[in-house]
């Protein structure tokens, strides 16, 4: 048997055990080294799988990956017009070629989530943040986590750029086996809604699943809220071992049922699963948290300001101090999450009181990149590129009762459109000052995505920047294309006193537009503009 290059070698017939396949061709002694869905990897030992994606179907490719000789090819049984004629190669075809994927993908890396607790993040916002809590909490328990996330993947000592938040399903297994083989003990994910709904977590299932909150966010690909939830919901409906526990942030008054109200999504989401057959024979099988005592988590008492958050804060049969340099409202959420999935797992209250007074925060999130020193402007760098995610932000450092605040921000391109007005009536009613800048374009024109967060900023009145920002009590905003210079007049203007937020981009160290990809990371650009400050 010839063994592929990453070391594996696996017999057809047994990766297609258990799916319900008709087979064009002999499977006997077909052996599978490696497994893709790009028909460029193609070629001997190579099970090629065709899917029809949102630009590009895969099965239009099936005679080319046919021609460089793989060894079997997966296809849909309802597009076999692109598969006809005879062939020496294997033909495998099944009623969905992405369920079938990620079946096949978990068998060729035996089933590596039998050897992993697994944890599942997901929500719209929160999931990085919470992601970095919980590896805290599991090192100071000692445990040995892996994250898969937005920023990166991480585990034993490596990390890996990561160009999805959770990773295809070939990727996403051969992950999971690595960890394995690292024995790893947990593994954290972020779970992305394009996942869930792309079937990429086929074949993954989860011991805890915590669902942060929702709020609008990738309509673009969803088309409405609606559907948005129910590509989140999946997670519990779909991908969670058979004595899982759900984890549920809820907020909102207790009868909230309507879907402007905070609470809304949370509370919704706990009312299905309670409401399923299998989850209500199940006692213990959902956890909620968050800032109402209704909860299961939640905090007696809670304060905080740019020194951090000190908290109590109740948990079943039992209490923890809190305290940690974190800032926030939205982090003190973040971290009633974490807890409750720390609860789930058994882990001890003092190991995780520990972990989090010792965590210093997540890169791009609420990261401060200016000095402590009272002489000079606070800067933080933030990822808040939805509605809520930066009405959250805003609202925490307006709290904090700044002499100004003073945000920088733009919406990407080629994305949910609806959401460039609504970014922009937050950041008009909520900061001092507002920079309208690119963010990453993409396709589109930079000029027409700034009109339409322009639109928001209705009542709010327009001047330039250095001549608003030279004016400690005027309040208004204005438009640079140029994300390097708008952060530059709004750190460079700003005075001591003064907070200054740059959102959108957070950890990324890139910019996306027509010309491309170039290097572009708004913590660098924040500290050179500061340093004409310090200098």
């Amino acid at each position: 048997m010839t063994v592929g290059a990453n070391g594996r070698a696996k017999d057809l017939a047994e990766l297609l055990k258990g799916l319900d396949v008709q087979v064009d061709g002999d499977l006997q002694g077909v052996t599978i080294t490696a497994i893709t869905a790009d028909s460029r990897k193609a070629g001997p030992g190579v099970l090629f799988v065709a899917i029809s994606g949102l630009r590009v179907d895969g099965h239009q490719f099936v005679a080319q990956a046919e021609a460089k000789g793989c060894a079997a090819v997966l296809v849909e049984q309802g597009l076999t017009e692109f598969v006809q004629g005879s062939s020496p190669v294997v033909r495998v075809m099944v009623a969905d070629t992405r369920l079938a994927l990620g079946e096949v993908a978990a068998a060729f890396y035996d089933h590596p989530v039998r050897r992993l607790q697994m944890i599942a993040i997901t929500g719209t916002n929160g999931k990085t943040t919470t992601s970095y809590l919980l590896e805290e909490v599991l090192v100071a328990a000692g445990a040995r986590p892996g994250v898969i996330g937005t920023v990166n993947y991480r585990f034993a000592g490596r990390e890996i750029a990561a160009p999805f938040t959770t990773p295809e399903p070939v990727q996403l297994q051969k992950l999971l086996w690595e960890m394995a083989e690292e024995q790893v003990s947990h593994v954290v994910m972020e779970v992305s809604s394009h996942a869930l709904a792309q079937k990429r977590l086929q074949g993954v299932f989860f011991d805890v699943a915590l669902f942060t909150n929702l709020s609008r966010d990738h309509l673009d690909f969803h088309g409405d809220m609606e559907s948005y939830f129910k590509a989140k919901q999946l997670l519990f409906q779909a991908h969670l071992k058979k004595e899982a526990v759900a984890v549920i942030l809820q907020d909102g008054a207790k009868d909230d049922c309507e879907v402007t109200g905070e609470g809304y999504w949370g509370r919704r989401l706990a009312r299905n699963l309670a409401d399923t057959h299998s989850w209500r024979a199940a006692k213990g099988k959902i956890v909620t948290c968050g800032l109402g005592a209704d909860n299961d988590i939640f905090p007696v008492s809670h304060s905080g300001g740019l020194g951090g958050i000190e908290a109590e804060i109740t948990l079943p049969g039992g209490s923890m101090q809190l305290k940690t340099q974190m800032v926030g409202g939205y982090n003190l959420k973040n971290i009633l999450g974490c807890l409750g999935v720390g609860t789930v797992l058994g882990l001890d209250v003092d190991k995780m009181a520990s972990g989090l007074a010792q965590f210093r925060g997540v890169p791009g999130r609420l990261e401060r990149v200016s000095r402590v020193d009272g002489a000079s402007p606070t800067v933080f760098v933030d990822y808040a590129h939805t509605p809520d995610a930066l009405e959250n932000v805003l609202s925490t450092l307006r709290a904090l009762t700044p002499a100004r605040l003073i945000v920088i921000f733009g919406c990407g391109g080629d994305r949910d459109r609806g959401k460039r007005p609504l970014m922009g009536e937050v950041a008009g009613r909520l900061a001092d000052v507002v920079l309208v800048t690119s963010d990453n374009p993409r396709s589109e024109a930079p000029e027409e995505i700034l009109t339409e967060i322009e639109a928001g900023l209705q009542g709010v009145a327009r001047m330039r920047g250095e001549a608003l920002l030279s004016h400690r009590r005027l309040r208004g905003y204005d438009i640079i294309v140029s994300r390097r210079e708008a952060i530059r007049v709004g750190v460079q203007g700003a005075a001591a006193g003064d907070v200054v937020l740059v959102s959108g981009k957070g950890h990324e160290c890139y910019q996306l537009d027509r010309a491309g990809k170039k290097f572009f990371d708004d913590r660098v650009e924040a500290r050179n503009s500061l340093a004409v400050i310090y200098h």
